[in-house]
This record gives C-alpha cells, sequence and structure tokens, in this order.
C-alpha cells in the first residue's frame, strides 16, 4: 500500500448516492445498461472499459436532503463555482420535484482505480452487465465540476499529507497518544472476533504493518454505520481527528459485540434446558409407547373435547358426540376403529352449528348497482332478483323459493347466484353435482365403508364455516341415477323448506346408517341452483324450485358486454392494457357475426383472448426499452439537467447523477398500440367461420327449408333437406334422429300427400306422389342427436317445395308443431328461437299463432329486426314460405 498517490489535475467523477468509499477500500459496483448508455456507464466504458491502461477516476457521495438533519438547508457547495442551492430550486420547478428530493453534492471524494473490470450479457433479456470492483486511494477536493460529453470531470486538489508532513505528525504526543489509543482498542476488538469466529491473524498483522492512520480507515469501513458517520470520517483531513473517530466507532462495536455475547450466552442456556426437557421427554415417549401409554394422544383428545365444547352444538348432538367421545377414550390408537371415530369427531368439531355470516342490512339501490355492473341485460332476472332480495329485507326468517337458472352455457347463471351473496353479505359455496350418480355424494357414506366421505353438502358447510351460506347447486340438471342410489331424490328433503330445517344425513338406522348421523339445520342455508335444460330434472325436484330462464344475449348485448367485461378482463388476464391493444367496436361486431353463434359469450371471450395472445407475442418480442417509473424524480441540479437523454435509463447499485435510486418499471414501452384491423382478425382467428349468405346458399334448390330449433345451448337454426329417387315409395330419414322427430316426419309425409291434388303437386289421375319413388329426408350435422316435434312445419315446407320445385324463401325460417288435420301447435323455447334467427341474420320468423304471447319475451330490438309471420293452419305457412305466396294453394274443404 502506497503512502502517497500522484494524482492528475481533472478526473472524471462518479457519483455515489448514499455511499462513501474510503481510501484503501474495495467495493464491487454493477451496471445494468438497458438500451443507451447513462452518464457515469458512459464513463464506465470509456474511462475503464476502452482503454488498455487503466486510469484514476474520482468517487463523489451524493445524498438527497431527505437523508439529512431537518434543519439542514440546501448547500452552497465550496469551490464549485455555483450556487447549488439556488439553482436547486429553479430545476426543482421546472421539473416539479418535491422539496424531499433536493440533491446535495459533497465536496471532498476519494480516488480510486479499478482492480478487476468484467462484461457479461444476462439471458434471457440480452442487458449487459459491467461489474467493476474499485480500490480507494486517497482524498481530494473538488475545485471545480464541469462536463466531458455525458458525464463529468473535476479539477481537484490532493488532502492527504506528504511523507514529510506525516514524519511530523508522527513525532505529535497527542498523536501517539492517539495511536496507542487505537490499536489498544483495536487489538481487544480483534481478540473477541478471534475468540468468536477462530480468525483474526490476518487482521493483526495489518496492525503491525499499515500505517495507523489507514488502520482508522479500514477498520471503520468494514461496520455497518449511517451515511452521515461515513461522510464525517471522509471529511476527516486530520489524522488525529480522525484517529478519534475511529476510535470511537471501534469501541462502541466492541461494546455491541459483548453486549450480543450476554443476550446470547442468555439464549444458549434458555435452549440447553429446552434441549435437556426434549431429551427426558423423548424418553419418556418412548417408554410409554413399550407401555401401550401415550400421553400426547391424551393431549390431543383434549384438544378435541375442547374444540367440542367452542362449536355450539344443540344439547341433543352435543349428548350424541360424548357418547362418541368416551369411545374414543378407552379405544388405543392401535385399533382399526380409532381413526374413523376421531375424523368423525372432528367434523362434528368443525361444522358450524351456530357461526353465521353476520348480515349487513339490504340496500336495494346497492345491490340493483351491483347487479347492473356485473351483468348487462337480463332485466327480468335482475328484477326477479332485486324482488327476492326485498322480501328477505322485510322478512330476514322467510322461507323463501329455491331459484333455478336455466339457461345455455356462459349467459351468467354462476355469477348471479355470487352477486346474490355478495348483495346479502353472506359467505359463498358452490357445489357442482355435475355427473353425479351417488346418492352418498348428497347424504354422505356409511361410516362403516374405509375412506367414508360426509357428502358434498357437509363438507361444503365445513369448508364455508358458516351455517347461513348462499349454495349453488351448480349443474343440477347432470346428476344421474344408478344401482347406488339416485342423487335427486335426496335432493327433494335438503331442498324442501317444509323439511330441511332438520335434514337428517339418514335414513332409519335399521335400513341405512349415513355418515353424519344426526340432524343438521339447513333451513338458514340459501339454496340457488343452475341447469342448462328443464327436461331431464326430475318433476318432483322441479317442483321445489322458481325456475328463471336466462335466454341468450343479442348481437347488441353481446357487443356491449365484450366492450365494458371481457375486452378489459382479458387484457388483465394477458398483462396487456389499452396502451398495448384496442379493439374497436366494429371488429368485435364481426368477431361476434363471422366466428361465434352461440347464446351465451364464452366463445367470443376464447376469440378475444387469441387476440389478446398475438398482441402479447408482438409485444413481447419487439425491440423495447424499460422506462423510468412515472414516480422517479431528477435531481436538483442546474448541472444535472438535460445531461441524459429522456431514454437513457440505468439500474444500478451506483446511481448516476441524472437518475434517482427507485425501482424500475418493468413495463414494455411501445410507440403505439396494435388496434385490430380485419386483417388481423382472419390472421389470428383464420377464415370467418359463418356468413349471411349461408342460408341463401343453402336453399338455393327446391326440397331445402329452414327451421329453428332449441337445444341445451341456445336456439339454433336447422336446415331441412328432401329428396326423391326412384324406388318403392320408402322414406328414408337420417341425421340422428329420435322417436319423435321421425313420427313428426312420417305425418309431414302423409299430410302432402293426402293434399297432393289440392296443391297441384299431382294430377287426380296420379294423386301418388311416391308412386315408383323414395323420399330421403336429412337433418344435417348428422352427429348432433336430434329430437322434438317443433321441426313439424319445416318439414311439410320442404316436401311441398321438393315436389313442386319450388325454393323455399332463403329470408324465412320457421317453428312449430303440426297435426295430422294440418293444424300449427304452439311449441317452446321462442325467445331463443328467435334469437337465433336473428344471429344467423334470417328477416321472417313464421311462428304458430298460439305462441304470440311469447314474444313478449324478446327484446325489442330484435323483433324490429324482423318480420314475425304468424300461422294457424298449415296452409298459412305454405303461404308465407314461398316467393309470391303459394299459387296452387286451393280451398281446403275441411
Amino acid at each position: 500500500m502506497a503512502e502517497s498517490v500522484e494524482l492528475p489535475g481533472r478526473l472524471a467523477i462518479l457519483p455515489f448516492r448514499n455511499k462513501v468509499l474510503l481510501p484503501v477500500v474495495g467495493m464491487r459496483i454493477t451496471y445494468v445498461i438497458v438500451k443507451r448508455c447513462a452518464a457515469s456507464v458512459k464513463l464506465v466504458e470509456q474511462e475503464l472499459w476502452q482503454r488498455e491502461e487503466k486510469g484514476l477516476i474520482g468517487i463523489l457521495p451524493v445524498r438527497d436532503a431527505a437523508v439529512e438533519a431537518p434543519s439542514a438547508g440546501p448547500m452552497s457547495s465550496p469551490g464549485l463555482g455555483t450556487n447549488l442551492g439556488e439553482e436547486a430550486q429553479k430545476t426543482k420547478r421546472k421539473h416539479q420535484i418535491p422539496t424531499n428530493t433536493v440533491v446535495r453534492i459533497n465536496r471532498r471524494g476519494v480516488a480510486a482505480r479499478a482492480l478487476h473490470l468484467s462484461r457479461g450479457v444476462e439471458k434471457p433479456s440480452g442487458r449487459v452487465t459491467y461489474i467493476v470492483v474499485l480500490e480507494g486511494l486517497c482524498r481530494f477536493s473538488v475545485q471545480e465540476l464541469s462536463t466531458r460529453g455525458t458525464y463529468y470531470t473535476a479539477r481537484i486538489t490532493p488532502l492527504d499529507m506528504t511523507k514529510v508532513e506525516m514524519d511530523q505528525v508522527e513525532q505529535d504526543p497527542d498523536f501517539i497518544a492517539l495511536s496507542r489509543q487505537f490499536k489498544a482498542t483495536a487489538m481487544e476488538l480483534i481478540s473477541v472476533l478471534e475468540q468468536k469466529q477462530k480468525t483474526g491473524g490476518r487482521t493483526k498483522v495489518l496492525l503491525e504493518t499499515v500505517p495507523v492512520h489507514k488502520l482508522a480507515d479500514i477498520f471503520v469501513a468494514s461496520f455497518e454505520i449511517s451515511f452521515e458517520e461515513q461522510l464525517s470520517m471522509l471529511d476527516s483531513v486530520d489524522v488525529k481527528v480522525r484517529l478519534s473517530k475511529a476510535t470511537e466507532l471501534v469501541d462502541r462495536h466492541l461494546q455491541s459485540i459483548r453486549v450480543a455475547e450476554k443476550i446470547t450466552q442468555k439464549v444458549e442456556g434458555q435452549l440447553s434446558k429446552s434441549q435437556k426437557e426434549f431429551l427426558l421427554r423423548q424418553q419418556m415417549r418412548a417408554i410409554k409407547e413399550e407401555l401401550g401409554d401415550n400421553d400426547d394422544e391424551e393431549d390431543d383428545v383434549a384438544a378435541l373435547e375442547r374444540k367440542m365444547q367452542d362449536a355450539g352444538m344443540p344439547a341433543n348432538i352435543w349428548k350424541h358426540a360424548q357418547r362418541e367421545l368416551r369411545r374414543l377414550k378407552k379405544m388405543q390408537p392401535q385399533q382399526p376403529g380409532y381413526n374413523s371415530s376421531r375424523v368423525y369427531l372432528e367434523l362434528l368439531a368443525d361444522l358450524p352449528w351456530q357461526k353465521a355470516s353476520e348480515e349487513r342490512e339490504l340496500d336495494l339501490k346497492a345491490a340493483k348497482e351491483r347487479l347492473d355492473i356485473d351483468h348487462y341485460g337480463l332485466v327480468k332476472v335482475k328484477q326477479r332478483i332485486i324482488e327476492y332480495l326485498a322480501v328477505r329485507k322485510l322478512k330476514p326468517d322467510a322461507r323463501g323459493p329455491v331459484l333455478c337458472f336455466v339457461g345455455p352455457p356462459g349467459v351468467g347463471k354462476t355469477s348471479l347466484a355470487s352477486s346474490i351473496a355478495a348483495a346479502l353479505g353472506r359467505k359463498f359455496i358452490r357445489i357442482s353435482l355435475g355427473g353425479v350418480k351417488d346418492e352418498a355424494d348428497i347424504r354422505g357414506h356409511r361410516r362403516t365403508y374405509i375412506g367414508s366421505m360426509p357428502g358434498r353438502l357437509v363438507d361444503g358447510l365445513k369448508r364455508v364455516g358458516v351455517c347461513n351460506p348462499v349454495m349453488l347447486l351448480d349443474e343440477i340438471d347432470k346428476t344421474g341415477s344408478d344401482v347406488r342410489g339416485d342423487p335427486a331424490s335426496a335432493l327433494l328433503e335438503v331442498l324442501d323448506p317444509e323439511q330441511n330445517k332438520t335434514f337428517n344425513d339418514q335414513y332409519p338406522v335399521t335400513i341405512y346408517f349415513h355418515y353424519l348421523n344426526v340432524p343438521f339445520d339447513l333451513s338458514k342455508v340459501i339454496f340457488v341452483a343452475t341447469a342448462n335444460r328443464v327436461q331431464p330434472i326430475p318433476p318432483p325436484l322441479l317442483d321445489r324450485m322458481e325456475v328463471i330462464e336466462l335466454p341468450g344475449y343479442t348481437p347488441e348485448e353481446k357487443l356491449r358486454i365484450a366492450m365494458q367485461h371481457l375486452i378489459p378482463r382479458v387484457l388483465d388476464q394477458h398483462g396487456l392494457s389499452f396502451d398495448f391493444l384496442q379493439v374497436p367496436e366494429a371488429m368485435v361486431k364481426l368477431v361476434i357475426q363471422r366466428y361465434t353463434r352461440e347464446a351465451g359469450v364464452r366463445n367470443l371471450e376464447r376469440n378475444l383472448a387469441a387476440l389478446a395472445r398475438a398482441a402479447a407475442v408482438r409485444v413481447a418480442e419487439q425491440d423495447h426499452a424499460v422506462p423510468l417509473s412515472k414516480d422517479v424524480q431528477r435531481l436538483a441540479s442546474p448541472l444535472l439537467d438535460g445531461r441524459l437523454a429522456d431514454e437513457a435509463e440505468v439500474e444500478m447499485e451506483v446511481i448516476p447523477i441524472g437518475v434517482n435510486n427507485h425501482d424500475i418499471s418493468n413495463a414494455f414501452r411501445v410507440t403505439s398500440p396494435f388496434i385490430v384491423d380485419e386483417a388481423m382478425l382472419e390472421k389470428v382467428l383464420g377464415p370467418p367461420r359463418y356468413d349471411d349468405k349461408e342460408t341463401a346458399e343453402r336453399v338455393s334448390t327446391p326440397g331445402v327449408s329452414v327451421g329453428l330449433v332449441w337445444t341445451a345451448f341456445g336456439g339454433e337454426v336447422q336446415f331441412v333437406e328432401a329428396t326423391a329417387m326412384v324406388g318403392k315409395g320408402d322414406l328414408h330419414l337420417t341425421g340422428q334422429l329420435g322417436d319423435v322427430i321421425k313420427e313428426s316426419a312420417q305425418i309431414a309425409l302423409t299430410w302432402v300427400r293426402a293434399r297432393a291434388t289440392e296443391l297441384k303437386l299431382a294430377t287426380a289421375e296420379q294423386s301418388n306422389l311416391l308412386e315408383g319413388r323414395d323420399v330421403h329426408i336429412h337433418f344435417p350435422a348428422g352427429a348432433v342427436p336430434k329430437d322434438g316435434p317443433s321441426a313439424g312445419v319445416t318439414l311439410v315446407t320442404s316436401l311441398v317445395s321438393l315436389f313442386s320445385q319450388k325454393r323455399v324463401r332463403a329470408d324465412t325460417a320457421m317453428t312449430g308443431e303440426m297435426t295430422l288435420r294440418g293444424l300449427v301447435l304452439p311449441v317452446g323455447g321462442i325467445k331463443d328461437k328467435v334469437l337465433a334467427a336473428h344471429r344467423y341474420g334470417i328477416k321472417r320468423v313464421i311462428l304458430p299463432e298460439r305462441n304470440l304471447k311469447d314474444l313478449v319475451e324478446v327484446p325489442a330490438a330484435v323483433l324490429s329486426n324482423l318480420e314475425i309471420l304468424l300461422a294457424k293452419r298449415m296452409e298459412d305457412v305454405l303461404e308465407q314460405a314461398f316467393e309470391g305466396g303459394c299459387p296452387w294453394r286451393q280451398h281446403s274443404k275441411l
């Protein structure tokens, strides 16, 4: 270690924020270059990396005013040639920086040289990393600060003493006394550390070989002291003052080590006692295990008994639980029934017998606003929920009906149940019944079985932890039955308000013995059910519920739902925002028209998610910058203003003068957001799946008609195709049809044959339409099962078109059941069917006259775009189905 270092007149300056580098001390610094070079990084590249002979650089501490005493104001740094405090106020006003971000630059620093310099690239980010190990050499004072390119240089004056001056100071009696005191304290510290860590030999060598004024810097730099104390050591040019401060710090560190040793000795003594007790307890446990007596199990049973006492069981159930507990205490843990009895008692202790959610006062206005925010449209459904909540407000203990939301997937059935729970301030639990075929899933298994379970309802109450939750019985229409029982039958007692007050998890013990085996009050639970179809639900179970139908959404409603709910949710799920991806309304309309024809919005959300994923790939692959966070402030110094480009961001331990030491935002910067257009739709989603020309193309030949059907997924358009061929007068039906629709086809053919002459389909002499030919009727989409009576009028229209060789109007669809006498009977699902016709771009819909009342439920916006035609007889249907009416129609003789 050299006694003195010859310094140049000017040094490049590297600023340290709230850190101090002392002479003869190494420090490791890491730079991370994001895109362009900041000032300090440029300094490292030009002064250290690009030079073969590494030069010296100056390290200046930089501190915020926030870390100083409150009385300290902006400092006018001596020798810098400018009043930083006054100019800082101007810069602060220019950049709108709060007062607590004023920066002060220390006028004294340390000259340093690089001991090690390396450069690497991080994967997979591709960021360049510099690692610089610096050694402090000597102190200097800044006389003038100026710029060199993008970083700063300073004219300096050395502050360390020369060898002659140091020889004179070493003869000073005060210095000799301070040196002895410092070495004695340092030696005492080294001895303590040597006993504690078994080291210290190298430090003792330093005491004998290194000058004492340099030892002061070495010792102080190894302590964790405040920034102000570090600055005080740096500013201590007088070696006697430096030794005095160092002695004080070393002594303080020594005293803190001694106090820590006393505390450690006390703790170790307590630990030794605890370890001894633990060892003895382990030995006692081993002895008792040999004797078959285990206190731990007794402690666990006692804890279980206390838990059962706190559960708040009713008196009759507590009596039953005590009897079971006494039985458990008499058993040994190794006995076969011990674990099952204990699990049963733990279930009784965990069930919420008395614990209930504290319901807040119902605010119907707030509940209505919550429903409007969570769900768009569904006016009648939300009105029924508000009515339900109003009754609960007037009579909290009222046994209201069990609401059953019926509708196709993706229309918001489950979220409506969650909204009811939120409005009531109750906890929400969902019980999935899809595919349940075992009655034990409702009532529980018999406890005699290994691995018996309490049933989904009891387990749900245990998980939710309250006796008055809102319980959703999801997919109630998808329960089955087999030799293990019928879950729907078990649900009858659960959902019947006259019976579920004492819902028993058992039949009479002589016949069945189910898990819980005690009555449980379910009257406080609000049950809500969901289903896709009503038909599979057994009539007795359906009778205990109030069915609320949720039909599909119109395209306009889907558009509003996508803009208000789906797009923000999809962007959030994919880590994007509207700054990265924008989906105009026109493009959402195209997605609805060309890529989704469903009652709900799930496929629409999937398509929007596909667009978001494509945008995420483009954002992640593009050349991006990591910008400064919005709360990052600039330094309040005129010399630093404008020296860094707006995008010169750096994240490092050593902070350049132009950037605050804040976390760097990880957000990507893009020049402009991606706006979805038709080209991007086809590229991401593929060619359009649907178009408005499909119906016209399908009915371009005679024998094809358009019908409307209802499915579990909402209304759908069903094409019916008929053709004739040489044969023996047989009727062939294909398309995976059920018995009802096959009968409808036979009825349609019979009606057409009976009126062939009246409809001018055949002459009086040749009235047999099937003479010498067969008729084949096909329902496309053969993989989808089809059944129901509503295709009767569609079949007749298809046959009349075939025999007359007249084409059916492409803009017309129909539905209705017909009788053998030609009457058109009403059918169900009118709202879903009309919505399906609207989705497919059909303009005219033929309905049974007796279904006129069902049009009240159809949105006015849909009806305004459709022409609804009512038919009482089959002749009315044919009059409207063909272009120009039915010219061959004659008056019926009926």
